[in-house]
């Protein structure tokens, strides 16, 4: 079992939404944090059938408990019923009850076909397991190839269960929501997505390589990002010296996800499809870090249009990250964090991610980490800021 990074609040406290792709731990967090508290499992055909027939029905029942009425509800899936959540926002008005409303897709809200109980629901966000979460069962080899869900480094075929994954991604989230006309079309458009991950998004190449128009091929991130399979990370913009990019990357949020979709076998260390995987680690890790320390700091990442880039900036240029999959810094991998010092002075921190097996520090400042300390160091509020604004009511 593995210990969650979230820290959730206590039972009845308030009433808060809790997003997070398929598989990723939700119903098992919430039912370990809360159990004493009524459950509702919308993905059972039963109840499902039930509230969707009669949504009131739950506010009835509550009503009939009378003084046992129970004052903190579990919705798991809540989303799957979207006409529930007025009777939500009715009874965290009229009798007091509060919720823990976990979702795995925001289209509905997107569509208006659902309600976020207008701002009286905060947010929080669950990832796949993190460095922390596996604790001295943390192989970096291993998660590389196998992603993040928990289930798939317990199951004796983690393979099979990530194609299962992809299977039921598109059966349940596209087939059923009608979010994707042609589902062997968009499953192409999964396999060059899946290549592209941790690229900065070309619409028109995507869209050519499975057949579509760019207008189709960036409908089909947005459901990428509404069904949090993935995320965008925008170029920095911010006061720019010289000409930068702008084209936003898109990362998956499990790279053993990618691995399948993109048909790669075990990664070879030293490879490019190893440095991509481990870009993508570092993204995990690192996204994951601010929306579970509630910061009000964005990811981005920094390029010159004459190529020199950054792989990650954390809030406004405090910290500069580069994700190297090399077991030798050389000084061509420095190039980017010293380029950047020269636009930006002001960045408080330089970091290379890498293989290294120590730590180490140029004689300009910049940190050389290996990646199972830059970890360590990251879960144990090393790169935290001084002061943060809380950000759960940030947009979906």
């Amino acid at each position: 079992m593995y210990r969650r990074m979230l820290d959730l609040p206590s039972a009845g406290s308030v009433t808060f939404f809790l997003w997070g792709p398929r598989q990723v731990g939700k119903s098992t967090l919430l039912r370990r944090r809360y159990p004493e508290a009524r459950f509702l499992d919308l993905l059972r055909a039963d109840e499902f059938r039930h509230y969707t027939r009669r949504p009131e029905a739950l506010r009835h029942e509550l009503q009939a408990l009378g003084a046992d009425r129970p004052d903190f509800v579990v919705v798991d899936e809540v989303l799957r019923v979207p006409d529930l959540l007025h009777e939500v926002h009715s009874m965290i008005e009229t009798l007091g009850v509060r919720f823990a409303l976990c979702a795995s897709s925001a289209r509905k809200v997107r569509r208006g076909a659902a309600t976020l109980l207008g701002g009286r629901a905060i947010r929080y966000q669950l990832h796949g397991l993190v460095s922390a979460e596996f604790g001295e069962e943390f192989d970096l080899r291993k998660v590389l190839d196998l992603g993040y869900l928990p289930g798939v480094h317990r199951h004796p075929t983690p393979e099979r269960l990530l194609d299962a994954y992809v299977g039921d991604y598109l059966r349940e989230e596209i087939a059923a929501e009608g979010a994707v006309r042609n589902l062997a079309v968009f499953s192409d458009f999964l396999e060059a997505a899946a290549i592209c991950d941790t690229e900065m998004v070309r619409f028109q190449g995507v869209a050519s390589d499975c057949g579509v128009s760019r207008q189709t091929a960036r409908a089909w991130y947005a459901v990428l990002v509404d069904t949090l399979l993935g995320r965008w990370l925008p170029a920095w913009r911010k006061r720019p010296k010289r000409r930068t990019v702008r084209t936003p990357k898109f990362y998956f949020s499990d790279v053993g996800v990618v691995n399948r979709l993109a048909a790669r076998n075990s990664l070879r260390p030293g490879s490019d499809l190893f440095g991509k995987a481990f870009e993508n680690w570092a993204h995990h890790e690192l996204a994951a870090w601010l929306d579970y320390g509630d910061s009000a700091e964005r990811l981005a990442y920094w390029k010159l249009a004459g190529g020199t880039e950054v792989d990650f900036i954390v809030g406004d240029m405090r910290v500069a990250i580069e994700a190297k999959a090399a077991r030798t810094i050389r000084p061509r991998h420095l190039k980017g964090l010293r380029s950047l010092v020269r636009d930006h002075p002001e960045v408080e921190r330089r970091l290379i991610v890498c293989l290294e097996e120590r730590p180490l520090r140029t004689d300009d400042g910049i940190e050389i980490l290996p990646a199972a300390e830059f970890a360590r160091r990251l879960w144990a509020g090393d790169y935290a800021p001084t002061s943060s604004t809380p950000s759960r009511d940030r947009p979906l």
